[in-house]
């Protein structure tokens, strides 16, 4: 006997993504991009802006974001419609890309704590900015991973704050976005 019930719809799995976005360095352009994912609920996990082409006045904005692929195809058609963008690249699909994130990470202690806190900096290759008899200033760059597992370590250690940059990536090989 055939049931009248249709099966479940399949859910599409989300997918992390690495977006690059050469755009006009000029005012509100940000602010737009923003808005194409807040208006359309779409969340940014990560988002990292800086000039790269000052005599041409061109910056470059990484954002990772996740989604399935038809939202993330949604992210990109409507990226490369908005005026300011020159082009939108999406590392993920590209290849492997290189990604680096810098985190500055201060940790309070004494004693133990303390000499903890050296031996982890150490072992994950964190330079230490500022020291103090009572706290450090620790930098580190690596993945995001790396990043999320120093300072989860640290937290035995007495973190006290973290200041984190977001994710800069480019794709491997010779060839640029341009």
């Amino acid at each position: 006997m055939k049931s009248h019930y249709s099966d479940p719809p399949r859910r599409q799995t989300q997918a992390r993504h690495t977006l690059s976005v050469l755009v006009d360095n000029e005012p509100g352009v940000l602010a737009r991009i923003a808005g194409l994912f807040s208006g359309r609920g779409y969340n940014i996990e990560s988002l990292t802006v800086s000039e790269t082409e000052h005599e041409k006045h061109v910056s470059r904005i990484t954002i990772v974001t996740t989604g399935t692929g038809q939202v993330i195809e949604q992210i990109k058609n409507q990226l490369d419609r908005l005026v300011p963008v020159h082009k939108v690249t999406d590392l993920t699909v590209t290849g492997e890309a290189v990604e680096r994130e810098l985190a500055l990470v201060k940790v309070a202690g004494k004693g133990d704590q303390r000499v903890e806190a050296m031996r982890l900096a150490s072992a994950f290759g964190a330079r230490t900015l500022d020291a103090t008899l009572t706290s450090f200033v620790f930098e580190l760059t690596g993945s995001s991973e790396d990043v999320d597992r120093f300072v989860r370590l640290m937290g035995v250690c007495g973190l006290v704050e973290v200041s984190r940059t977001g994710i800069a990536a480019m794709s491997r090989g010779p060839e640029g976005m341009i």
